[in-house]
């Protein structure tokens, strides 16, 4: 049975971003990240997370120090009874032209070649255009830029965060 996906940026979605935070005591959980992933997971939702990393690429830090911080993430997640499917990254500097970063589909196609994902009901979040554009190139057709803005558009929802987002999805679903 193919797999419904919620594909979730990192920084600035799950945890705030500070700029390339590669450090375990710089990384603070967004509010409400708990509660809208365990609500992703009661609707039958796998979560992965696609994220850009050109902090490493640009030597501002190791895939080492990145694989720590993700451990780390992923062990608080496993706290609450959250299961990550999958961490996907990309840690090329953008002058590489490397076809992982996004707003590429690399990293979805990635996942796609890992798992049987129904892409039709996934859903990918995230906090810039280049998460949407992402979701447009891997043909997602739901897609929810997290953003304070209060405008109005045909390729993607607005949410404030992503417990928000979780208006559309029940909505998408009538649930």
């Amino acid at each position: 049975m193919q797999k419904k996906v919620i594909f979730l940026d990192r920084d600035g979605v799950i945890n705030k971003d500070f700029g390339y935070v590669s450090k375990i005591e710089n990384f603070n959980f967004c509010e409400g990240v708990f509660e809208a992933c365990k609500e992703f997971l009661n609707l039958d939702f796998e979560i992965v997370i696609v994220t850009n990393q050109s902090g490493i690429g640009r030597g501002y830090y190791t895939i080492e120090d990145f694989k720590t911080l993700t451990n780390h993430m992923l062990n608080e997640f496993k706290k609450m009874d959250i299961n990550i499917l999958k961490v996907y990254f990309c840690p090329h500097n953008p002058d590489l032209d490397c076809s992982c970063r996004k707003p590429k589909n690399g990293m979805v196609l990635e996942a796609l070649s890992d798992f049987d994902i129904d892409l039709n009901n996934s859903w990918l979040i995230g906090d810039k255009l280049s998460d949407i554009e992402c979701a447009k190139n891997a043909n997602i057709p739901n897609r929810v830029l997290i953003s304070e803005k209060d405008e109005k558009n045909e390729d993607y929802f607005i949410a404030k965060s992503l417990f928000d987002s979780l208006k559309y999805i029940k909505e998408r679903y009538e649930i």
